[in-house]
């Protein structure tokens, strides 16, 4: 008698399904619970599945394909609130990607060093990958999010049309480059310790790896427009503790990237600290130099402003993020208290987002 399907393979389908049947709805409290649950188990599956198509691929290929999948979902979501959600949206492609970047580049990072510290004094990683994966992240977001603030060819924040298609085309270009260099050119740089990037990718099989990606696909897709269909209820809860509206979008920032960081503290309780980087820096890094040319393309039809500008409060916390992530990554290991300065910057992005 053949066994029956796990979990994991039916959740993504019903989480889709319930999708279909709420989206544009505004569901009833009991209903939200269930989407609650089914987002969760959402997440759980994604993890399951992209570390499926992760050990068939062999890194860095494996986080590269979570990282960009979650993204591109990410910028689907974002252009598609932008055009359907009633009221001001002008800044939240800033305020989401933002947020995104700050979780991953001190949540996921300082989490990951610390799970992987307290187990063995110190987390080792490559510094060669990892710094070139930052710096990367640091001039897109710089080009991208605190240039705007700067400029004179916009309104406050805005970048004129030009300067927003030079944007867009320099985050698109780096992030190839990137591509190449992780991926071809120096793709040892981004292995952990012990991998060979001429071995043969271990199980599973093949056709096992595409029912995985698919099944990932789906997840994601599902965790993505369930978070979208909460948002609502998201917004009253950020009303209701007197919060500003950009705290809407680090709400939903923190339930997409849950998948991201559920693999990265998997990988580094197995002493992989450098697959949680990848997905780390990979992620941020994709949600920059995906959302901004995706923007600078939907602003076409988009009416009303497009602020890209971060304030004076957000800039220095991505300074002290530069500051800070450049001097844990240079010698290619770090101790608990590398991860406890990067928490601290993230609760402190957290605080400063509803008291601002």
């Amino acid at each position: 008698m053949p066994a029956a399907p796990s979990w994991r393979t039916w959740v993504p389908p019903v989480a889709l399904l319930a999708l279909a049947l709420t989206w544009g709805s505004k569901p009833a409290t009991l209903v939200l619970i269930g989407i609650g649950a089914l987002l969760i188990a959402a997440v759980l599956a994604a993890v399951h599945h992209a570390e499926v198509v992760a050990y068939r691929v062999g890194e860095p290929f494996g986080s590269l394909v979570l990282a960009v999948a979650v993204t591109l979902i990410e910028v689907g979501l974002i252009v598609t609130l932008m055009i359907s959600k009633e009221g001001d949206t002008s800044e939240l492609a800033r305020d989401t990607v933002f947020a995104a970047a700050m979780i991953t580049c001190n949540g996921i990072v300082g989490l990951s060093i610390l799970v992987a510290a307290l187990r063995n004094r110190v987390a080792n990683f490559n510094a060669e990958g990892s710094a070139t994966a930052f710096a990367t992240v640091i001039v897109v977001a710089t080009l991208s999010l605190v240039l705007p603030t700067f400029t004179e060819g916009g309104g406050s924040g805005e970048f004129s049309s030009t300067q927003l298609a030079f944007a867009a085309t320099a985050s698109a270009v780096l992030y190839g480059a990137f591509l190449v260099i992780q991926t071809v050119r120096h793709r040892h740089y981004f292995l952990p310790e012990g991998d060979d990037p001429d071995a043969e990718p271990p199980t599973p099989s093949g056709r096992e790896a595409r029912w995985s990606l698919g099944l990932l696909l789906v997840a994601l897709v599902a965790v993505v427009g369930l978070a979208k269909t909460a948002s609502p209820a998201i917004e009253e809860g950020v009303e209701a503790i007197g919060a500003p509206q950009s705290a809407v979008g680090v709400a939903i920032a923190l339930l997409v990237l849950l998948p991201e960081t559920l693999a990265a503290l998997r990988n580094a309780r197995r002493e992989r600290v450098q697959v949680s980087f990848n997905l780390a820096y990979g992620s941020a890094l994709a949600s920059i130099a995906l959302t901004i040319p995706a923007i600078a393309i939907a602003s076409i039809w988009l009416s009303g402003p497009l602020v890209l500008g971060l304030g004076s409060t957000q800039i220095v916390l991505l300074l002290l993020t530069a500051v800070i992530g450049s001097m844990t990554l240079q010698p290619g290991r770090a101790t608990p208290q590398q991860g406890a300065l990067h928490l601290a910057i993230l609760a402190s992005f957290l605080f400063l987002a509803v008291h601002p």
